[in-house]
């Protein structure tokens, strides 16, 4: 491990440069994870290993984005076989287990949420079993040691890790074992400061020794248990397995001669991309030039986000309710939410409407888009040919608040509602509605990009797509470029402030005020991307509203 890799260097927030690699290439939002993926396929392992090894250390060294209690979603294109695997491993809500939600309303990373946090059976953990008992080759206590080492040494804190923890730690500050992990000594470890600890430590130990079952009926899985029930929520040790992680093949739906890739239902990611593609295609959006200079093209690309928000609200697990993946995506009702959008507009200049109704100040006002944005995206390509677009994430996970053996958890904000982006049921043993990132692109049969990023997700993922397969740009610029959220009720669309001229101009004769976000918004994500040039050759890149590093060999 270089001296930038162990001190994050290379990983600052800011602009950075893509890489290539004729073997491998790796991606992620922290320099040591990169390091630790790379080191695992160098040492022989494929690209699956690569991600479980750097999965298992991403939750000690980014406790501020993810922990090993939380989510797993990955697509894993296996070389030998030519198919496509997709695994769903958001934490479960287990039947019979009534709500329970131990912290308040509006704490740290839920502040903006409504409701509170709920407890949920963790999925990190069986995620990784699943992936290592299909796909791994190295023994686990190996893909174990880089995250025992950083919990025994700790890690470097960096400026952005302080900066979200800042932001979160409050929700933490409410249980005694949050206050004592997270604030040691009283403060917040500081930038620059090297932050271990001895009980994450023995943790990754003993999960090292003993395998992921460590967490699922070990010493660490009877804790939780025990310290749920001391709370009230009546969870057991059976419950921790009761509904295993889901395997399948993705949702597939093809546009511009590229099959893309994405994950299924419950799942919301794959058919909120088509129908938003879909309908920027309808309306041929490209020809109007793009939405960061061009404001027809930014209102139709809003209130088509907006529309495919509105329409997966019907979205939910297959195995519970019936399945509207088909009707949903058809032609013609895409093209009717088109037809919609291209006769709904204004006819008449309504600038004089939003400066008499929003005022002037208005016209000039910033602030981030605020929602939770706590994750990490991993895209590996092995020299297999092998691939790996994963997610972990500390959401959807544990007992909120609680940190056990070194583990902080947060629940899940799910709720039961058709605007909910976490739809959670208590009977029926369905795993939750999502929308997560992961997502590749094939061309005859075999990938050619895969892409994903934590952060606002629902919508930033088909504007990076669109960037690249309809617009042409190279996936760097395709992830730098400004994005917007999805049309508000208000009328008003929140955009990154790098507007050409005249667009917000545009977006007032439409009757539309134009909320500027900060240059680079952080919570509209960073995404890793890996992808094969036309000679072959890997390339990768992280973007530039986190830290993050790609690197190959």
């Amino acid at each position: 491990m270089t001296a930038n890799a162990a001190t994050g260097e290379l990983g600052r927030v800011g602009p950075k440069t893509p890489v290539t690699g004729n073997r491998a290439v790796a991606s992620s939002q922290h320099t040591v994870v990169t390091e630790t993926m790379l080191d695992t396929m160098r040492a022989g392992g494929n690209a699956v290993d690569a991600a479980i090894a750097g999965c298992l250390v991403q939750a000690v060294v980014q406790q501020d984005m993810t922990n090993h209690t939380g989510t797993v979603t990955a697509l894993v294109y296996d070389a030998e076989s030519g198919q496509i695997a997709e695994l769903n491993s958001m934490g479960t809500i287990v039947p019979g287990l009534a709500p329970f939600a131990p912290i308040p309303a509006g704490k740290g990373f839920y502040a903006q949420v409504p409701g509170s946090p709920r407890a949920v059976v963790p999925g990190f953990m069986p995620g990784m079993k699943a992936l290592y008992e299909r796909f791994a080759t190295q023994p686990w206590e190996k893909l174990c040691a880089p995250a025992v080492r950083w919990a025994e040494e700790g890690h470097i804190v960096t400026s952005f890790e302080h900066l979200v923890m800042a932001q979160t730690v409050d929700f933490f500050l409410f249980t005694e074992s949050g206050r004592k992990h997270f604030t040691p000594g009283g403060h917040l470890p500081q930038v620059g400061d090297r932050w271990a600890s001895a009980e994450l430590a023995e943790t990754m130990r003993n999960l090292a020794a003993e395998g992921p079952d460590y967490f699922l009926a070990g010493k660490w899985a009877q804790d939780f248990v025990a310290r749920g029930n001391e709370l009230g929520w009546p969870v057991k040790l059976e419950h921790l397995t009761a509904i295993a992680p889901r395997w399948s093949s993705g949702h597939r739906w093809e546009h511009k001669g590229n099959t893309v890739v994405q994950q299924s239902a419950p799942e919301r990611q794959g058919i909120f991309c088509q129908i938003v593609l879909g309908i920027l295609e309808e309306l041929d959006v490209s020809s109007l030039g793009h939405w960061s200079e061009n404001a027809e093209s930014l209102y139709y690309l809003a209130h088509a986000l907006r529309r495919a928000a509105h329409e997966t609200g019907l979205l939910n697990d297959p195995l519970v309710f019936e399945d509207p993946t088909e009707a949903l995506t058809a032609k013609e009702l895409i093209k009717g939410f088109a037809a919609i959008l291209r006769n709904a507009k204004a006819k008449i200049d309504l600038t004089e409407h939003v400066k008499l109704t929003r005022g002037v100040p208005a016209m000039a006002a910033s602030g981030a888009a605020k929602q939770p944005a706590g994750s990490c995206e991993l895209a590996i390509v092995d020299e297999r040919g092998n691939w790996v677009q994963m997610m972990n994430t500390l959401q959807s996970g544990g007992i909120p608040g609680e940190v056990v053996g070194g583990i902080p958890m947060v629940g899940s904000h799910w709720t039961n509602g058709l605007d909910s982006p976490f739809e959670g049921w208590v009977t029926g043993g369905g795993r939750m509605r999502s929308t997560l990132s992961n997502t590749m692109v094939l061309r005859d049969g075999k990938p050619w990009l895969s892409l994903g990023s934590p952060g606002n997700v629902h919508c930033t993922v088909p504007q990076v797509l669109s960037n690249i397969l309809d617009f042409g740009m190279d996936p760097y610029s395709a992830d730098d470029a400004p994005r917007c959220l999805p049309y508000q009720p208000d009328h008003t669309i929140s955009v990154e402030a790098r507007l050409a001229p005249g667009v917000s101009e545009g977006l007032a004769k439409l009757g539309v005020l134009t909320n500027p976000l900060p240059e680079y918004d952080y919570h509209m994500g960073t995404y890793q991307t890996a992808w094969r040039e036309t000679d072959g050759t890997l390339s990768a890149c992280t973007g530039p509203r986190r830290e993050g590093r790609a690197s190959g060999y």
